[in-house]
């Protein structure tokens, strides 16, 4: 089961990223719930920019 930080991670990036849960969906099959990997993989397949990489580096330092 998926813990809470891993929620919240999901919510920050539909939310404060603006990511449509299909992108979501593609980097979670892609690295299986590793929080420090699907960013890379976000944008390693252009989902995501510089800038919206950085607030997620960000936002996961908090937690």
């Amino acid at each position: 089961m998926p813990s809470i930080t891993y929620h919240r991670f999901i919510k920050f990036l539909q939310e404060e990223i603006n990511l449509p849960q299909d992108s979501i969906a593609i980097a979670q099959r892609s690295v299986d719930q590793n929080l420090g990997l699907i960013p890379m993989v976000l944008w390693q397949y252009g989902l995501i920019n510089l800038e919206q990489l950085d607030r997620i580096y960000d936002w996961l330092e908090t937690y």
